[in-house]
This record gives C-alpha cells, structure tokens and sequence, in this order.
C-alpha cells in the first residue's frame, strides 16, 4: 500500500496578502489623475454645447426654421428659416459619400486582402497618410484649379463634393482596413478550405463580418465632411435661394451660412449665425444615431 508524499498532496492556496498602503496611493492617484484628465477635456466641449444652444436654440423650435428659405429678406430683416442651407449641407454630404465611400472601400480591401507587403499597396498606404494630413483649404484648392481653372467647369455644389472626397477617403479607408484586419484569419481559411473563391469569401464573409464597424466610421466621416468651411467658400457662391441642381448655380449650406451672416455684423446675422449652428450639431447628431442604429442591426444580423 502506497503511502501519500508531500508532491501527491495538492497545494495549499498562497496566503492573502494585504495590499501595501502604498500600493493604495498609486492606484488611487492613477484614478484621480484619469478621472481629472477625463473631465478637463470633457469641460470645453459642454462649455460649446451649452452656449450654442443658449444661443441658438429659440430659433430652431419655429417651424419656419425648417421649412422657409431666407430669400426675399436682407441681412437686417427677422424671419424666414435654413431650409435652403439644409438642401445644400445634404446634398454635398451625399455625393460625396456616395463617391468617395465604394473608392475607399476597395481600396482598404486591396490593403488587407490583396496588396500586403507589395510595393503599389505601399504607394497607397503611403497617399492615404497623405491625404489624412491635408488641410481641407488645399483639397478645395486642388478642385478649383482642376474643375474651374484647367476643364473651365463653373463652381457648384458638385466641385464642392469633391473637394470633400478628398478629406472622407482616408477616414475611412483607415477604419476599413482596421475593421477588415480584426477579422479572424480562421473565417478566410475556412472559406478557402470548401472551395469558395477569395473575391466572394471578401464578398460573403469578410466584408459583413465588420460591416457594424465599417458603417459607424463612414457615419462618423459624413458627420466630418459636413462641418467643412473652406470647401464651401472656394467652390461654390452663397445664395438665399433654394437650388436643387448640384452641378449649375449657387448653392447655400450651413456652414456657408454661417460664414455669410457673421459679415452682417448685426443682431440678426449673429442670431441666424447661432440658430445654423445649432441646426448643423442636430444634423450630425441624427447621422451619428442613424449610422449607430445601422451598425447594431447589421450587428445582430450577423450574429444569427
């Protein structure tokens, strides 16, 4: 009959050891100095909220806000409403989402599925970081001296679109190809292994496994683009007048309108200044919610 030893024995739990005081101050240093960092970059951006919607919330409550032009009225006159900056603001966000969002795609899939160590995905890697430093006055530049100086084309709203192509593709190339290089590499193997071909492995598999993620980053360079100024001051002219035709004509948006009424320098121009700021946080709040609410649909889809 054998007898237990000392190794056959389990181990006895290590003793609790009671967490030095000076551990204490640390961990509670470390979290006053987060919580502290947390709330003094929070405190300029409510300090921005608050003001803006003391200032500018009264007239975005009135219907006419919404539903009126400002045309027929001068810089000094009250009434009328944003509707015509909203058409504008809308139409120059979509085009260019719906240019520059297929172009930014494929080019993170190249980058991820395609082009690795190769020396074009390098080029491309290297155009993108590029073209995420660029201030948004020289992409307006470089539309004006393509489309008005070199074709002669007239400014527009669609130049204007352009323009913000050039700013919403590195956005979201970068969080596509961070998206896409996060899915399991077993995912693709396993595809590969059935047969399927890698274009419709992309298609099928890939691509909808960070689809949640891919739409809340285009949501978030829409939201980008939006808030642009310079693009709308080199492009395309103001007017108080509602234009549906983004290739012919002046064209307003909130931003522009709110560049145009701050030269007024009177009560009224300040006010109508506010109320598009206002109008123009609303906007991107309801494209941020959208883009949020897409995401988490495509999310549970996925996962059944």
């Amino acid at each position: 009959m054998s007898t237990a030893t000392d190794l056959d024995r389990p181990a006895s739990p290590p003793a609790f050891q009671e967490i030095s005081a000076n551990r204490r101050f640390k961990n509670r240093f470390a979290t006053i100095l987060v919580g502290g960092t947390f709330v003094l970059a929070l405190a300029p951006l409510v300090w921005l909220l608050i003001t803006v919607l003391e200032r500018g919330l009264e007239h975005v409550i009135s219907a006419d806000w919404w539903q009126k032009s400002l045309a027929g009225l001068t810089s000094r006159q009250h009434g009328g409403g944003v509707y015509h900056a909203i058409i504008g603001t809308l139409y120059q966000g979509l085009v260019c989402a719906v240019i520059a969002v297929p172009i930014a795609i494929l080019v993170a899939v190249y980058l991820v599925e395609y082009g690795k160590r190769s020396r074009l995905a390098k080029a491309v890697t290297f155009t993108v970081d590029i073209l995420s430093g660029v201030p948004s006055i020289v992409a307006a530049l470089f539309i004006y001296a393509l489309w008005v100086t070199t074709f002669g084309l007239p400014r527009s709203a669609f130049a204007v679109s352009l323009a913000l192509v050039l700013l919403m593709i590195p956005v979201v190339v970068r969080t596509t190809e961070e998206l896409l290089k996060i899915v399991p590499d077993e995912l693709r193997e396993a595809a590969y292994a059935l047969g399927i071909p890698k274009w419709k492995t992309i298609v099928k598999i890939v691509i909808p496994t960070a689809l949640s993620g891919i739409i809340t980053g285009i949501s978030l360079a829409i939201a980008r683009v939006m808030g642009e100024t310079a693009p709308v001051l080199v492009l395309v002219g103001y007017t108080t007048f509602i234009n549906y035709d983004p290739f012919a004509g002046n064209m307003s948006s909130l931003p522009l309108l709110m560049t145009s009424e701050r030269l007024t320098t009177n009560d009224v121009g300040e006010a109508r200044v506010w109320g598009a700021a206002v109008t123009l946080i609303i906007i991107i709040t309801i494209f941020n919610l959208l883009g949020s609410l897409i995401s988490r649909l495509t999310s549970l889809k996925t996962t059944k």
